[in-house]
């Protein structure tokens, strides 16, 4: 698909005026998804909007809100013997209450890097005398093909294969958010990758219950500055729905094949997010039927207790009460070559797309 369009410096000058004529009262619009943080710092996206607006990064980077006690639980898992952990690259460095699966690595633990969980079983199925593990953190997006690959460990006989369940699910969250009154949220930019599973359904209590606008977005400049406008134009108005600017990849109802897939292998449970809390109803847990597949019943772990890193602030930064720059670690101690906290760590994450794209890092 030729996205050139989307990058069109005169198409990006109209939405930018209609943005300015439109946004009159003081407003805080909050981008969900870590891919809008990264495309909006790096395309200066901020710098562009009215005194009027306010673009918040939110809880939209699933590794910077999974929780120490997670972290714990995938390290633990690699301390024990005859177990090989896989996990995505982006969990590597994250650290946990004393330590990161990359230091654990460094310390002779067998831990790999998989770009798919397809990738684990296929480790399993080479690895007979070994357990493996795979980490699974993410959202809706990336949970289908994981519950794929229980699956086919099941239809395969793959016995030594596990899943780790860290998985969270977005639109609850958002009420959360909507909920804290430290935040005071006046519109939601939407994520895109996550809506083209769940579609526009889910959400639509945002405009419903809480008369908060919200619009699923693309991750193109011009795909933002339209989501922004008619988020601005929805306030001016005084209307409150769900609206699809990414209509190009946003079906009003999602992917159906995608979710029944997730639904025969995963069931809603509660999980804890960085800086949020436990929300009901937010985590996925293994269903019964495919339970042998659950690392926790497989590999029994007991991680250590828990504790928070001094001074870290991530998990204000997620819920959009501390910009990234305001905390006292970022682009000091903390950097993406010494992460204190999660935020620093991922590509998605608000900490690390300020420090890679603003001036901020730059001058600390």
């Amino acid at each position: 698909m030729d996205l050139s369009g989307f990058r069109d410096p005169q198409i990006a000058r109209n939405l930018i005026d209609a943005i300015n004529a439109t946004a009159v009262e003081p407003v805080k619009f909050m981008e969900v998804c870590g891919t809008h943080t990264v495309a909006i710092a790096k395309h200066g996206l901020r710098d562009v909007m009215p005194e009027s607006i306010t673009l918040l990064s939110g809880p939209g980077c699933p590794v910077c809100v999974t929780s120490n006690a997670d972290i714990d639980t995938a390290i633990e898992f690699a301390r024990q013997p005859g177990v090989i952990v896989t996990t995505f690259g982006d969990m590597m460095k994250v650290p946990g209450s004393y330590s990161s699966l990359s230091n654990e690595k460094a310390d002779g633990r067998d831990i790999r890097i998989v770009y798919s969980p397809l990738d684990a079983l296929d480790i399993a199925e080479r690895n007979p005398e070994s357990q493996v593990v795979f980490i699974g953190v993410g959202f809706e997006t990336t949970v289908p093909v994981i519950a794929s690959a229980i699956e086919q460990a099941a239809a395969r006989g793959i016995e030594n294969f596990s899943v780790f369940s860290a998985h969270k699910t977005v639109p609850e969250a958002l009420r959360a958010l909507v909920n804290d009154p430290d935040v005071q949220i006046g519109g939601f930019i939407l994520p895109g990758h996550v809506s083209t599973i769940i579609g526009l359904e889910p959400y639509r209590f945002l405009a419903e219950e809480y008369s908060v606008p919200s619009v699923i977005t693309g991750f193109e400049p011009i795909d933002v500055l339209q989501g922004v406008y008619m988020l601005a134009k929805q306030v001016a108005e005084g209307r409150a729905e769900v609206e699809i600017a990414y209509t190009r990849a946003v079906p009003p109802a999602g992917n159906p094949a995608a979710i029944a897939k997730m639904d025969e292998v995963f069931e809603p449970t509660d999980a804890e997010w960085r800086g949020i809390g436990v929300i009901p109803a937010t985590g996925l847990a293994i269903r019964e039927q495919y339970a042998r597949f659950d690392a926790l019943k497989r590999v029994p772990v007991q991680p250590p207790e828990t504790k928070e890193t001094k001074g870290c602030q991530c998990g204000e930064v997620l819920r959009g009460v501390t910009l990234p720059f305001q905390c006292k670690l970022f682009a000091k101690s903390c950097t993406p070559e010494h992460p204190i906290g999660p935020c620093m760590v991922s590509s998605e994450g608000s900490c690390a797309a300020y420090y890679r794209y603003t001036d901020y890092g730059k001058s600390a």
